[in-house]
C-alpha cells in the first residue's frame, strides 16, 4: 500500500459528499477534513508501474481528449513525478476479480488493481471525479481522497436486441463504452429473431441476404396502424464481429451471442424453409396487422409477437444446421457462454408434426416440453464439446434443466430461485423492474412496450430474491438489463431508455447492499446527468416529471389524485376545465372528465410534461375493493384499487399499470363494498384481448351479490362480448351492498394461436357497475 501513516490519520470516512458523486458507489471512500485538490492538465503524466496497462491509459486519454480536448502523456515506470497519474498492481486483501485502491493528494494520483480490470475500474472512477462541466483552461481538479473498492457481484450485464432493430457497429461499441463506465463487464448481444438474422454465417449465406431483411414493419404499437412497407435490415460480417469482439476485450467487457433456438427463428426459417416442420406452408402472421409484400411461402416477420413456425425437433438436418451455426459462432466469440434462448417456444406445430411425435416416442418423451429439454440439452452436449457453456431463458428449466446450463430469469424471479434450489448458476433479469424497454415516465410521449420501470423501482432491485437462501446465494452469478427493440428504431431512442437506468443498476450490482442508499443516490444522480451531458448521451428526465396515482379516500366516496415529483420546483398547478389553483394535498376527484397537473416556477412558467387525466365514474368508482384472488408479480397494477379508480386503459397497453394481470389460467375474483344499498342493473368488467400476446378475453364470469357481506346469492344475467369489454346486463334489477365477481381465465390457449398448448393471460383493467 502507497498510503503513509500521516496521511492514513489525515483521513477519515464520512458519507459522499456532493463533491464527490461516484455512481456505482465505492466500497470505501475517505476525504480529508479540510479540502484539497490535485489538478490534472496537459503537463500530468500517466506512469505506468504495472505491465499491460497501456489499454487502461488509452481510455484515460481518449476520454480525456474526447470531453476536455487534450492527451497526457505516456512513460513507462521510473519517473519520480509528482505531476502524474500512476497504473499499478498490487496484492489486496480481498481476492475479487476487479478490486482497486486509488489515492488522491500532493504525490498525485495512484491506482492500483491486483488484476487488469481492476486498474480499468479505477480508472473509471478517476473520471467521475473530474469536473462535471467544460473547462476552458485545460485544468481539472480532483478532490483529495483515498478508495478501497469491489464489486460485488461477477457478472454484471447489459443486453441489446439487434434482431428487431439493427444498430450500425459504431453505435455497438458506444453502447460498450456505456457499460465500461458504469464498471459492467458483460454485453449479452441478442443477434437472431424472427425479424431479422444479424449475423454472417458463411456455410448458410441465405441467412443474411434473405433473413437479414424484411419487407416492411408494422406503424406505431401493435397491432399497428399500417405497415410501412419498407425493406428493412441488416447485419454484421464476421470481420466485423471479430472487430466488436477486440473492442469490447480492450473494455474488460465480455460479449455473449445469442443464437435462438428453438423459437424466435421465423427469419432462419425464411431463409432456409426445411427447418420448419411444415416448410410448404406460407408463414403466418397476426391477421389484426398490416402487411407488405408477398404473403406466400416463408417470409422474415413484419410485426412483435411469438410465432408458431419455430424450428422442427424431429428433424436432424435442424440439429445439423444449428451445429454448424455454433462452429462458426465460437470461432468469432471467446467468451465461455453461448446463449441459446429456449424462450416463447409455442409446441402448437410439434404436436402435429409427425416427425417431432417420432422423436418424442424413439425418446420416451411424454410431452413437448419435454421434447424442448431434450432440444436444448443435445445442442448444450454440442457446446459443452466446443468447450463452451450453454445460457437460456428459464424456459429451459420446463421439463428438465440442461445438467451444465446457466438459466437468466426474466419471467419474473421464480425461474432464478427454482434454478438456485437446484444448483444451477443463475442471472436475474426479471422484466420487472430490468427491462430497460418498458416505460419509465407514465408521461411518456414516445410509443414503449409498455410496463413502467421507473428509476426508483430499478434501484430498489435486489438481485438475491426472497426464497435464495444463504446456503444457495452463491448460485447468483449476477444481473443484467435488457433492451428490447421492437419500439427502439435509433440510437437516441436507446440512449434515452438506458440513462438514467443502467446508473441505477450498475450501483445494485456493483455496490454492497448496506451501501445501497436512495436518498444518497439522489445526490450523486444531480452530477450523473451532467456526466450524461458531457457524453452528449440522450437520457430520459422522467426522474423530475410529476408522478400521480389515483388513490382511494379514507371514506371511500370519492377518487384522491395524489401527486409526486422529484423536481427542483414544488409548486403544482391543477387544472380540472373550470378552475385552477396550486397543489396542496391529494386532489378530491368528485365528477368526470379531464384534469390536468404541472410544475411551475416562480414566475409561473410550466417546467416539464403536464400530465392528462380522464376520470369516468359509475357506481363502483372509488368503492371499497379486495382482491380476492393473487395477481401476478409482474402485473400488480397499483392493486385492488386499479379496478374501481375510474381510469380505463383507452391505450390498452399490455404492461399498463392500469391493468391487473394473472398467469398460469388464474382467475380474477374481487368483493366491491358499495357502501350501501344500492340499485344496480348492469356490470361492466373491461378487459383486454390481445391473443397475438397470449392475452385471451374471459372465457366467463360470474357474479354475486349481498346486502352484509355474508350471504351471497348468484346474480342472472345475459353476457355480451366485444371491444376489450365483458357487458353483463341483469336480468332484473338488484338491490344489494356487496358485488361479488369472479372472472374466468381463458386457460390453455387453443391450438392455431400464438403460445398455443400454453396458459394464458387475464388483463382486467376497470370494474363498471351502473
Amino acid at each position: 500500500m502507497r498510503l503513509t501513516i500521516g496521511l492514513l490519520l489525515f483521513l477519515l470516512s464520512f458519507s459522499i459528499s456532493a463533491q464527490i458523486a461516484i455512481i456505482p458507489q465505492p466500497v470505501s471512500l475517505k476525504q480529508p477534513k479540510i479540502a484539497a485538490k490535485f489538478t490534472i492538465s496537459p503537463s500530468t503524466i500517466i506512469v505506468l508501474e504495472g505491465s499491460n496497462l497501456e489499454t487502461t491509459a488509452t481510455f484515460l486519454n481518449d476520454y480525456l481528449e474526447d470531453v476536455y480536448h487534450f492527451r497526457l502523456k505516456v512513460e513507462s515506470s521510473g519517473s519520480n513525478s509528482t505531476n502524474a497519474i500512476r497504473l499499478n498492481f498490487e496484492r489486496l486483501d480481498n481476492d475479487i476479480e476487479g478490486a482497486y485502491i486509488m489515492t488522491v493528494d500532493n504525490k498525485g494520483v495512484y491506482i492500483a488493481g491486483d488484476n487488469e480490470p481492476g486498474v480499468f475500474y479505477g480508472m473509471q472512477t478517476l473520471l467521475q471525479l473530474l469536473p462535471v462541466t467544460q473547462v476552458s483552461n485545460s485544468k481539472l481538479p480532483v478532490p483529495y481522497c483515498s478508495i478501497d473498492d469491489y464489486p460485488r457481484f461477477a457478472y454484471r450485464g447489459m443486453h441489446l436486441d439487434v434482431g428487431r432493430h439493427f444498430f450500425p457497429v459504431s453505435f455497438v461499441k458506444k453502447y460498450i463504452d456505456y457499460l465500461a463506465l458504469h464498471k459492467m463487464n458483460y454485453f449479452h448481444w441478442h443477434l437472431t429473431e424472427d425479424q431479422g438474422w444479424r449475423i454472417e454465417i458463411k456455410k448458410y449465406p441465405k441467412l443474411t441476404t434473405v433473413g437479414g431483411y424484411r419487407n416492411g414493419t408494422i406503424i406505431g404499437r401493435y397491432p399497428g396502424k399500417g405497415n410501412d412497407s419498407l425493406r428493412y435490415g441488416g447485419f454484421y460480417t464476421q470481420d466485423e464481429i471479430k472487430e466488436v469482439v477486440k473492442y469490447a476485450a480492450s473494455r474488460y467487457v465480455t460479449i455473449i451471442p445469442e443464437i435462438e433456438m428453438p423459437g424466435h427463428s421465423s427469419a432462419a426459417i425464411a431463409a432456409y424453409p426445411e427447418l420448419s416442420c411444415f416448410p410448404d406452408e406460407s408463414t403466418k402472421h397476426p391477421v389484426q396487422c398490416a402487411w407488405a409484400g408477398d404473403t406466400t411461402g416463408k417470409q422474415v416477420q413484419q410485426t412483435w409477437g411469438v410465432f408458431d413456425d419455430v424450428y422442427c425437433a424431429g428433424k436432424e438436418n435442424t440439429f445439423t444446421f444449428l451445429q454448424d451455426v455454433i462452429d462458426e459462432v465460437v470461432t468469432l466469440f471467446p467468451a465461455k457462454y453461448i446463449h441459446v434462448g429456449g424462450d416463447e417456444s409455442p409446441k402448437a406445430n410439434w404436436k402435429r408434426c409427425p416427425l417431432c411425435q417420432q422423436r418424442m416416442k424413439e425418446n420416451g418423451l411424454k410431452d413437448e416440453h419435454e421434447l424442448q429439454s431434450y432440444f436444448i440439452q443435445r445442442m448444450e452436449k454440442y457446446l459443452n464439446s466446443k468447450g463452451k457453456t450453454l445460457i437460456g431463458w428459464d424456459e429451459i428449466l420446463e421439463g428438465g434443466l440442461a445438467p451444465n446450463a446457466l438459466v437468466m430469469s426474466w419471467r419474473g424471479e421464480k425461474g432464478g430461485v427454482e434454478a438456485t434450489s437446484q444448483n444451477h448458476i443463475v442471472i436475474m433479469t426479471p422484466e420487472d423492474p430490468v427491462y430497460f424497454d418498458h416505460t419509465q415516465s407514465k408521461n411518456e410521449d414516445s410509443v414503449t412496450i409498455g410496463g413502467y420501470n421507473p428509476l426508483e423501482k430499478v434501484y430498489a432491485y435486489e438481485p438475491i430474491a426472497k426464497g435464495i437462501d444463504a446456503a444457495h446465494a452463491k448460485y447468483v452469478f449476477g444481473g443484467q438489463a435488457n433492451m428490447w427493440s421492437e419500439y427502439l428504431s435509433n440510437d437516441r431512442k436507446v440512449e434515452y431508455m438506458l440513462f438514467p437506468r443502467m446508473s441505477a443498476l450498475s450501483e445494485v450490482l456493483w455496490s454492497a447492499k448496506e451501501k445501497r442508499n436512495w436518498s444518497d443516490f439522489e445526490l450523486r444522480l444531480k452530477s450523473q446527468f451532467s456526466r450524461y451531458d458531457l457524453w452528449k448521451a440522450d437520457y430520459s428526465k422522467a426522474y423530475f416529471d410529476l408522478k400521480p396515482t389515483a388513490i382511494a379516500a379514507t371514506n371511500y366516496k370519492n377518487v384522491l389524485w395524489k401527486m409526486q415529483t422529484n423536481g427542483t420546483s414544488k409548486k403544482i398547478r391543477i387544472k380540472t376545465g373550470i378552475d385552477s389553483f396550486y397543489y396542496k394535498s391529494p386532489v378530491v376527484i368528485t365528477r368526470p372528465g379531464s384534469y390536468e397537473a404541472y410544475m411551475v416556477d416562480n414566475n409561473g412558467t410550466i417546467l416539464g410534461k403536464p400530465v392528462n387525466q380522464t376520470f369516468s365514474f359509475n357506481k363502483a368508482t372509488g368503492k371499497k375493493i379486495t382482491l380476492l384472488t393473487r395477481p401476478s408479480d409482474k402485473y400488480p397494477g397499483d392493486g385492488a384499487f386499479t379496478l374501481v379508480n375510474g381510469i380505463q386503459n383507452k391505450a390498452k397497453l399490455v404492461r399498463s399499470s392500469e391493468f391487473i394481470g394473472y398467469d398460469g389460467g388464474g382467475d380474477c375474483s374481487a368483493l366491491i363494498d358499495l357502501g350501501k344499498e344500492t340499485k344496480m342493473d348492469s356490470l361492466i368488467a373491461h378487459i383486454l384481448d390481445q391473443t397475438a400476446s397470449w392475452v385471451w378475453p374471459p372465457s366467463g364470469i360470474d357474479i354475486w351479490t349481498s346486502h352484509d357481506g355474508k350471504k351471497f346469492s348468484a346474480a342472472t344475467f345475459t353476457k355480451e362480448s366485444g371491444d376489450n369489454k365483458l357487458m353483463c346486463a341483469f336480468s332484473k334489477s338488484i338491490t344489494a351492498r356487496y358485488v361479488k365477481i369472479l372472472i374466468h381465465n381463458q386457460g390453455i390457449i387453443p391450438d392455431g394461436n400464438p403460445g398455443a398448448g400454453s396458459k394464458g393471460w387475464l388483463m382486467v383493467d376497470e370494474v363498471e357497475i351502473k
